[in-house]
């Protein structure tokens, strides 16, 4: 354990597996879009966009369970003391992030969706230094979350698509899902101080999956045209949830929240790189997104000052 703490909290351990993390979270949007396509999914099905993650997370609750397993030579189970913590992170994490996510994104423009999703990271740092006090807020991780989310902005500027309206159901639900998200980030800090992040990665994404799965299905969503390759994707999807989310929760174990959740901003550099090589999404990976890059990594050396 002293083995393990002590390579996970080394600096350069910690950026190659945090940024493997984000570059399978920002995989998921070309995923999710091509997923859409196949299972005939309508930008404003929301019934069945929340079936499709209820599924995706279903199976990477079995995927974490299965991994986590094996690797640790046995089966992982539940504790009752884990019980609480498991239900409290599905409702967290997967099912009331989800529902607010999308039904948010059904009601305001991608590109504000985007932004407001990148307030996620200051609400973790808010939230761990100013209501659970787990860590000091120091004016370094204050910069250095400013620093990157004007990368969030400058990788999604469209000044066409910029406005200040503002409705509770769009604008609102993404700023509830990002709260919601930042929540779960400390949790899962807290709660895996005495759990296997693994574990309660694998049964809360079962949970909240399988709710979101009964929602999708009872609001009336619905998948068609199954096939091999929407298989594999689901398969892949799921373990981009599995393996980066457990990942994660180990990092998060061993190192301060905002050590590692100012590499969150890095999800959108790469979800824009993925979509521009694998949607051909025209020359979306121009100046604006390196400039992104360079903001982002400046305000992670930033937070990481010590």
């Amino acid at each position: 354990m002293n083995q393990e703490k002590h390579i996970l909290q080394k600096t350069g351990i910690v950026w190659a597996l945090a940024l493997i993390c984000t570059a399978l979270w920002g995989s998921a949007f070309p995923c999710i879009k091509t997923g859409y396509q196949m299972f005939q999914i309508g930008p404003s099905d929301i019934a069945s966009q929340i079936l499709f993650a209820g599924i995706r997370f279903f199976f990477a609750g079995i995927l974490a369970i299965l991994i986590g397993s094996i690797l640790n030579r046995r089966i992982l189970l539940p504790t009752k003391r884990a019980v609480p913590k498991i239900l409290t992170l599905s409702v967290f994490q997967t099912s009331l992030q989800y529902v607010l996510f999308y039904v948010g994104l059904a009601h305001t423009t991608g590109v504000k969706g985007s932004i407001l999703q990148g307030t996620g990271v200051l609400f973790s740092l808010l939230i761990a230094c100013l209501l659970f006090r787990t860590e000091r807020l120091t004016f370094w991780k204050t910069f250095g979350c400013i620093i990157g989310f004007a990368g969030i902005i400058l990788v999604n500027f469209n000044g066409s698509a910029m406005d200040m309206q503002y409705s509770f159901i769009g604008e609102g639900f993404m700023i509830l899902a990002s709260v919601a998200s930042s929540f779960s980030t400390v949790f899962i800090k807290l709660f895996s101080q005495k759990e296997n992040p693994v574990m309660l990665s694998g049964y809360q994404f079962m949970v909240g999956g399988a709710c979101l799965t009964v929602v999708g299905a009872v609001t009336g969503g619905k998948l068609t045209g199954f096939s091999a390759a929407g298989g594999l994707l689901i398969l892949y999807m799921a373990f981009i949830s599995a393996g980066a989310y457990s990942l994660w929760g180990l990092l998060l174990k061993y190192n301060p929240v905002s050590k590692i959740t100012i590499f969150k901003f890095t999800i959108q550099i790469f979800g824009v790189l993925f979509s521009a090589l694998i949607l051909h999404e025209g020359n979306t990976f121009g100046w604006q997104a390196l400039a992104a890059l360079v903001l982002v990594s400046v305000g992670i050396i930033l937070c990481n000052r010590k």
